[in-house]
């Protein structure tokens, strides 16, 4: 069976953990970074705009000497144009591997079902599993992740969704601060308080950020507002006064922690410039680490 990574769940901790051990070594090595797409088409449908997932997928691409080949959002035109069993089934008889950005997950399972090649997730509105792998890569990077606390301050999204199972995974404590309303749900968090139990972390939800952060190792938060809940900004604004990543809040986690946001920021709303440029700032760390958590994603997957 082809195998494809539509979520985070589509790969065991052990999985992911392999994943990491083979994107630090490979972080470390200098000279050419490997073979397993030599020949390979990896096509990169977009339905979202992105920087980081654009150029960090293009790159792993050519490193692992394949060849990427991008669509825009006009050129495709999933479920619109054409269905995405379409796509996924033309697609599938040029390309090795689909690498999509999209807004349903739907879309996703529907191509992968069609195509018979591998199909990554580069972020839906359901979850955003190489945007985890990065962030995982970057804790184990700073300080480790088993035993270790990670506070997420926000919406509870896509990116939360995706990090607290990848985290929980890891051994680590993780907890979720969000508004009523804006919580991650129930059904999400038990899958990662699952993991949490296998690996001897925790998984816990509060509405309270100082509660949260309190004695935190990690600080990590994300736009309250993502791409295509443009309508909902001032309703969202008012829910989430409060949940700004300051120097005051950062101040209740631990002295040496370090602060995460997986970009774009909105400065000055969800997380503030001092923060955001400040010395417990790791997020240029993570935004590199998309393009070594995602070559070794590619690579494990054809290796």
């Amino acid at each position: 069976m082809t195998r494809s990574v539509l979520s985070i769940g589509d790969l065991s901790a052990s999985e992911i953990g392999a994943v990491l051990d083979l994107a630090l070594e490979s972080k470390r090595r200098s000279g050419p970074r490997g073979s397993e797409l030599a020949g390979k088409t990896a096509l990169l449908i977009f339905q979202k705009p992105s920087l980081r997932t654009r150029v960090s997928f293009e790159l792993a691409v050519s490193n692992l000497g394949g060849r990427p080949l991008y669509l825009s959002p006009p050129e495709v035109g999933i479920g619109e144009r054409e269905s995405p069993e379409d796509v996924g089934s033309v697609a599938g008889r040029y390309c090795d591997l689909i690498v999509c950005r999209t807004f349903d997950q739907t879309v996703l399972e529907r191509l992968a079902a069609s195509s018979g090649v591998p199909v990554i997730n580069a972020l839906s509105d359901w979850e955003h599993p190489c945007q985890a792998l990065a962030d995982v890569l970057t804790i184990r990077e700073h300080g480790g992740t088993s035993g270790r606390c990670l506070a997420y301050v926000g919406d509870g999204n896509n990116v939360a969704r995706s990090l607290a199972a990848a985290a929980a995974g890891e051994g680590m404590h993780v907890r979720l601060a969000s508004p009523a309303g804006y919580e991650l749900d129930a059904s999400s968090v038990e899958d990662a308080a699952l993991r949490a139990r296998e690996s001897g972390g925790s998984v816990s939800t509060m509405s309270d950020p100082e509660e949260a952060v309190f004695g935190a190792d990690v600080v990590y938060t994300d736009t309250w507002t993502s791409m295509g809940q443009e309508l909902e900004t001032k309703q969202r604004h008012e829910a989430f006064v409060g949940y700004q990543v300051d120097v005051n809040l950062v101040a209740k986690a631990s002295p040496d922690a370090g602060v995460m946001h997986c970009l774009p920021a909105h400065r000055g709303e969800e997380i503030s410039d001092e923060v955001l440029d400040g010395p417990q700032s790791i997020v240029l760390d993570q935004a590199e680490n998309r393009l070594h958590a995602q070559q070794a994603l590619m690579a494990w997957l054809f290796g």
